[in-house]
């Protein structure tokens, strides 16, 4: 425990013996300058404990604002992760589904052996062939639209359309982006023919 400080004023009173001896007077203004010493090393070590005090205060209000930062963050995305859990899995179970159902008609298509058939029954063993390549068609349609539904928009099946294509393995439309590749050079070379004969009759005016 520091020393009891005593007032100043209280060291002051001095007698009138003391008064007049300079010893006595030297005597109290060491005492006092003492006294302004311990005083002031306590000032300083209060302002210490101040500082120390406000940043105490200070990281406790930074623990509450991240804990109430992370908490909701954490909170969310644990809600988020969940569902996309729950969507995957949903997406798991169909794509187990749809591959045993494109197993099977595959096995049913690839069975399908027209050198196999009895020509007294080939009218009923191409229309049993004919149903199982429609059936299989449907299937395919019906899975593919349920795997689309189930992509966000940034996904894809990259499943083939199920469409009946014409001739030759080609749509219909993939035919005539031939024919319009194939009358590509000819429609340049009229519009060739044009220009000069376009220019030719300008220059001869």
């Amino acid at each position: 425990m520091p020393e009891r400080i005593r007032p100043i004023e209280q060291m002051l009173e001095l007698n009138e013996e003391e008064a007049i001896l300079p010893e006595h007077l030297d005597s109290q203004v060491q005492k006092a300058q003492e006294q302004l010493l311990q005083l002031k090393r306590q000032q300083e070590q209060i302002e210490k404990q101040k500082r120390e005090l406000e940043e105490l205060s200070r990281r406790q209000e930074e623990l509450e604002r991240g804990r109430a930062e992370m908490s909701d963050k954490l909170t969310r995305s644990l809600v988020i992760l969940e569902r996309e859990a729950y969507d995957s899995q949903k997406k798991l179970e169909q794509l187990r589904v749809t591959h045993e159902s494109f197993t099977q008609h595959l096995q049913h298509i690839e069975g399908i052996d027209p050198k196999s058939w009895n020509p007294t029954e080939l009218h009923k063993e191409l229309s049993r062939a004919l149903s199982t390549v429609d059936d299989a068609r449907a299937e395919f349609s019906q899975q593919r639209s349920r795997l689309q539904a189930a992509e966000d928009a940034s996904g894809d099946t990259g499943l083939p359309e199920a469409a009946p294509q014409i001739g030759g393995g080609r749509t219909f439309v993939q035919w005539m982006k031939i024919g319009f590749a194939f009358s590509l050079p000819l429609i340049l070379f009229a519009c060739l023919a044009l220009l000069l004969f376009f220019w030719m009759t300008a220059k001869g005016q």
